[in-house]
């Protein structure tokens, strides 16, 4: 079976069924405009907040779909051409067109304001199962054909892109629908978020899961250290959605790895957590005594076409599966990330695993990390790997004694 290409698709080679309407090349043209978390909550706070998000989403949205959009229609043909990413894109062109229909509405008009809150529910709706429907797609790709390593590093790219552009449309549509129809604060206590995570049910804890499968689980250590204000609880500014994921992603693991790796020991060690809050930075670090991980394995936990768990099954529900698609990790990351943090691993095989998730600690300085689709992205695709210029190793020792002398 021959290996697939990530070749660069021409417009003149795309079908029928893959021209997009002219509404995506018109709002394409425009790159993103990035919010930091202080205009977020700046939203709901102003006296005009509602008629502001109005003015700025329904060019904003449009915009940022049409971006991402264009990015979708230069992946090989066999990836488009499948029913789960065709279904996808049918999704964004979709909502893009439901939101450029607000174009010519007044701000000062109450229903369209109204009409406009309902039609971003909608498309939260819409959009529920983009993730796993995506991730689908990329498995009925990689089914039907080899991927080399030039594809598979260019499908890392995009997959980065596509759902880090997920998460911040996401965010814009979430903001101003609570904004408007809760008028809730964002601001949180750290160690309570930690603590929820933890023990209440509604957050499906990582602790409820590892009880029931292992029938035991891990205690958590906590440790908070105010290196900004010392003696002070320590407070940020977060979207608790995300911070959610990426806790309840690393402790799943982390308790996984602690109940396996410890197995025949008379107790289970604790996870700690330790909380430090500096002037730029806030880190979380979430460390294990689970066994750790070769360093070879490190780069593959954070790909998008690795997983341990066997491949899920796609159905109608709305209870998508998340594990097997290989994305628990990634997509934390992107959460991390998106706010300018980040989030890595340092493993010790043998002993145990730290993970680290780096946050702003300013709101002012925790601005939208997006993805824009130009000739700098555009070229990106067409990158090749060159020959490396290390050597390879063999994995028998050389004969010596065969060896021919240099003269």
């Amino acid at each position: 079976m021959k290996a697939a290409r990530f070749v660069m698709r021409s417009a003149g080679s795309l079908s029928a069924a893959s021209v997009v309407p002219r509404e995506v090349e018109l709002f394409s043209r425009y790159s993103p405009s990035p919010l930091s978390m202080k205009q977020l909550l700046d939203f709901g706070t102003e006296n005009a907040c509602e008629r502001t998000s109005f003015a700025f989403l329904r060019q904003e949205l449009p915009v940022r779909l049409a971006n991402i959009l264009k990015e979708i229609d230069i992946l090989p043909d066999r990836l488009v051409n499948t029913s789960s990413v065709q279904l996808v894109k049918s999704w964004y062109i979709q909502s893009l067109m439901d939101l450029v229909e607000f174009h010519e509405k007044s701000p000062e008009d109450q229903k369209a304001l109204s009409d406009f809150t309902d039609t971003l529910i909608k498309v939260r709706n819409r959009h529920y199962n983009v993730v796993p429907t995506m991730a689908q797609g990329i498995i009925e790709y990689k089914d039907g054909c080899t991927v080399d390593p030039v594809t598979n590093q260019n499908l890392q790219y995009f997959l980065d892109r596509f759902y880090m552009n997920r998460i911040s449309t996401r965010m814009l549509m979430n903001q101003h629908i609570y904004s408007v129809t809760q008028r809730q604060a964002t601001q949180l206590t750290l160690e309570a978020l930690i603590q929820a995570v933890m023990w209440q049910p509604w957050s499906k804890c990582s602790k409820m899961l590892c009880d029931q499968y292992y029938l035991t689980s891990p205690e958590l250590k906590l440790t908070q250290v105010n290196g900004k204000f010392p003696g002070q609880p320590i407070h940020i500014v977060y979207v608790p959605s995300h911070l959610h994921h990426m806790l309840f992603e690393l402790f799943k693991n982390a308790m996984r790895a602690t109940v396996e790796h410890q197995e025949n020991w008379p107790s289970l060690t604790p996870i700690e957590v330790i909380v430090v809050l500096g002037k730029e930075d806030l880190t979380i670090k979430i460390s294990d005594r689970g066994g750790g991980v070769p360093l070879r394995i490190i780069d593959r936990l954070f790909s998008y076409t690795y997983s341990t768990a066997p491949t899920p099954v796609m159905d109608n529900s709305r209870n998508a599966p998340l594990a097997g698609f290989g994305y628990g990790l990634p997509i934390s990351r992107l959460y991390a990330k998106y706010f300018q943090g980040d989030l890595n691993l340092y493993s010790m095989s043998g002993y145990g695993t730290d993970a680290v998730i780096y946050l702003k600690a300013l709101s002012s300085e925790s601005v939208e990390k997006l993805p824009v689709f130009n000739k700098s992205a555009f070229k990106h695709y067409q990158m090749s790997i060159e020959a490396d210029d290390w050597c390879i190793p063999s994995k028998e020792p050389k004969n010596l004694a065969k060896g021919k002398v240099a003269l």
